[in-house]
């Protein structure tokens, strides 16, 4: 039975239909799930990993981006040690409340809170609004720790989203 040395706290948040559930799911199964239904508020997902010869514990919440929902950020935002804001490369919009977001995280993390900025959906690069220049500007402007495009269908950088994270809350924690 393996014993872990760490439990961290993971919050996936950004707009409705950016892909944050389907990058949780395919980082935890390592499938692609064509039809996802809608989060309903919070899902909340575990993974164990062995990073750097140590054995965590990762707690993810998938927020849901719908506005309806939004009230209840503050609560699951609390605690966590490290965050992913997602947006959607085909979808200017999905950046349109990143002001908003990250007020609340600023508001309610009194600490440095490692975070990565994610471009979700590189599979469809041909429809592409969201310039990677952009969106590394916006990202180097919230403060975000961290600069990852990727695909949940085809795989590419989902793990190296989580790993970076990981390794950034490792480096950040205080003993």
């Amino acid at each position: 039975m393996s014993s872990f040395t760490s439990t961290f706290k993971i919050v996936l948040f950004g707009d409705s239909q950016t892909g944050k559930t389907t990058l949780a799911h395919r980082y935890l199964t390592n499938l692609f799930k064509e039809s996802i239904s809608m989060t309903l508020g919070v899902d909340f997902l575990l993974k164990a990993i062995k990073l750097e010869g140590e054995m965590v514990k990762l707690q993810i919440w998938d927020f849901a981006g719908e506005e309806r929902f939004r009230f209840l950020f503050p609560s699951y935002i609390r605690g966590a040690n490290g965050a992913i804001f997602m947006y959607d490369i085909t979808n200017y919009g999905s950046l349109a409340h990143v002001d908003n977001w990250f007020e609340v995280v600023e508001k309610e993390i009194k600490s440095k809170l490692p975070l990565i900025f994610v471009g979700g959906k590189t599979d469809l690069i041909h429809l592409k609004e969201v310039s990677t220049k952009k969106a590394m500007e916006i990202a180097k402007s919230k403060g975000a720790d961290g600069f990852i495009e990727c695909s949940s269908k085809n795989g590419e950088n989902v793990h190296k989203i989580f790993d970076l994270l990981t390794k950034l809350i490792m480096k950040n924690r205080n003993y």
